[in-house]
């Protein structure tokens, strides 16, 4: 009698374990998605039924790209999280997306409608063939007048006749379903790709000594997601501010759709490591060159091309409307190292890599314009806004659309990695400044005085504003710089302009009235030794 009380304690024992840690199926909807560059961190919230016990509560259908470190689960309420776990599941792949979900319904639409079909011509041939049966008993059997004959054959013939063409018919709908069924099938393997992904899922194992409901929030970061700056940059005319649109490019291939969810974009990198670098010994020596390599000589290599500035044309003007769209709110948070900008409107971005813009900040910035010009490299004038406290802007070096008069006038990149207290825009070129640089072939010269070459040259810089108004024009040029001490560079004339000895940079900051012409000189000598090759042209 004790064996069986003690075997029934013990039976009682293990029930009473087996229903104290159960195993839990929870979902929780995606709160909130702060995107870095090139990741982002997936918050999750849920409230959950807890029975006394242990209890398993698993979260599945998450993206397979979870940094596994950067898992946190928090609970709310009286109980006890005993530990944390997670996986890939291969077993079962992710839900698929909405959109692919209509596919595989209007396939199944059509396979429905192609058994349909196949099955009313199965019939059809069962009746053809009764009809081919029968006629062979009829004229076997049967003495027929030739008028009776007759009846029967055009009987016979007519639902012959229907029979072919209604399963013909049929068998081209059929096709025309199967056609069909592929393109959508081809659909769907473009936006699944070649393998489904795995369901990734987070365990977690927690304690409670009654029953009770509790709050869970869950935080990951995945990768295949990001974010980068792009901006729109707008000038009515010179005389009013710049117009700064602030635009966040974001990107996702997590394998989860991010559906409705409060979107916050971040400049953090938190996955770069925050330790401060060691600096070891840096050991020289002598530098022993390898031996030449004999190469074949080449011909026809000019020298390199200056570079060129990126320039568009619109030929369609922007209408002009009555009132512009209010920008969406959003609340900008700036830290001790980073910046965040918090999107008030819940967006949804689904899995599929594709770019989606948001507009995060809309500025308007004082400036001071001034047009530009390198004759030596490039012929054009360029307008550029020169913006002072840009810091206070808190921009990130990204592509720029410009726009100015309401016209589009091309490409630009705005560096902000930059360490002065202006930020210079480039607004594009401004075709009604004309400017030129000619030699002076009457003031350009070679002598030789005794063991020394001198070679002199000089320059005309002409600029034209046939604009309606004056213009502030800055004109860029520079003369060599000397990196032997044979070799002397001395500026001749160069109508007041200011040289920098170290750069051979010479620059002119000039102010011309409209329909006004100014001309600069620029000349400069070279001396070095007569038995020496310098190349200046």
């Amino acid at each position: 009698m004790k064996r069986v009380v003690i075997v029934s304690i013990f039976l009682l024992s293990a029930v009473l374990n087996l229903t104290a840690q159960t195993e839990k199926e929870i979902k929780a909807e995606i709160k909130h998605v702060t995107v870095f560059p090139d990741r982002a961190q997936i918050d999750h919230e849920t409230t959950v039924s807890l029975l006394p016990g242990k209890t398993i509560l698993k979260l599945s259908g998450l993206s397979p790209y979870i940094d596994v470190q950067s898992i946190q689960v928090k609970g709310f309420g009286e109980f006890t999280i005993l530990s944390v776990n997670h996986q890939n599941n291969y077993l079962q792949n992710l839900e698929d997306a909405p959109e692919v979900k209509s596919i595989r319904s209007q396939i199944e639409v059509l396979q429905i409608k192609v058994e349909d079909e196949k099955a009313a011509i199965s019939i059809l041939k069962e009746k053809g063939a009764f009809l081919v049966a029968n006629r062979a008993i009829l004229v076997k059997e049967t003495t027929f007048t030739i008028e009776q004959l007759k009846s029967v054959m055009d009987l016979y013939t007519n639902n012959m006749d229907q029979i072919t063409m209604t399963s013909l018919k049929k068998e081209r709908l059929i096709k025309d379903y199967e056609k069909q069924i592929t393109a959508l099938q081809q659909q769907i393997a473009e936006k699944l790709g070649k393998q489904q992904l795995p369901s990734g899922e987070i365990s977690v194992t927690v304690t409670s000594e009654k029953q009770l409901s509790g709050k869970f929030s869950f935080s990951y970061v995945v990768t295949n997601a990001g974010w980068y700056p792009s901006y729109d940059i707008r000038v009515d005319d010179i005389k009013n501010p710049v117009t700064i649109f602030y635009k966040a490019n974001v990107f996702q291939s997590s394998g989860v759709v991010w559906k409705d969810v409060k979107l916050s974009f971040s400049n953090a990198t938190p996955w770069v490591a925050g330790d401060v670098p060691v600096l070891y010994p840096w050991f020289v020596d002598y530098y022993y060159p390898a031996p030449p390599i004999q190469r074949g000589k080449i011909a026809g290599v000019n020298r390199s091309d200056a570079p060129l500035m990126l320039e568009m044309a619109a030929d369609t003007k922007m209408e002009a409307k009555a009132m512009e769209a209010a920008p969406i709110t959003v609340e900008k948070q700036v830290g001790e190292t980073t910046i965040t900008f918090d999107i008030a409107i819940p967006y949804s971005i689904p899995s599929d890599g594709k770019i989606q813009t948001v507009e995060i900040q809309r500025l308007t910035a004082p400036a001071d314009y001034k047009y530009v010009t390198l004759p030596k490299m490039s012929p054009l004038v360029y307008l550029t806004a020169n913006i002072t406290d840009w810091a206070k802007l808190s921009l990130q070096s990204g592509e720029a659309t410009l726009y100015f008069e309401n016209s589009f006038v091309g490409k630009s990149y705005l560096n902000v990695n930059q360490l002065t207290d202006t930020l210079t825009i480039s607004l594009g070129t401004d075709n009604s400044i004309l400017v030129k640089r000619e030699k002076r072939k009457d003031f350009t010269s070679k002598k030789v005085i005794g063991t020394n070459k001198t070679e002199t040259y000089s320059f005309l810089l002409t600029i034209r504003n046939n604009k309606a108004n004056s213009v502030k024009i800055t004109l860029n040029d520079q003369i060599p710089v000397s990196s032997n001490s044979g070799i002397t560079v001395e500026p001749v004339e160069l109508s007041g302009g200011s040289y920098n000895s170290q750069s051979g940079y010479v620059k002119w900051d000039l102010e011309i009235k409209q329909q006004e012409t100014k001309q600069i000189v620029l000349t400069y000598s070279v001396k070095y030794p007569k038995d020496k090759t310098v190349i200046l042209e």
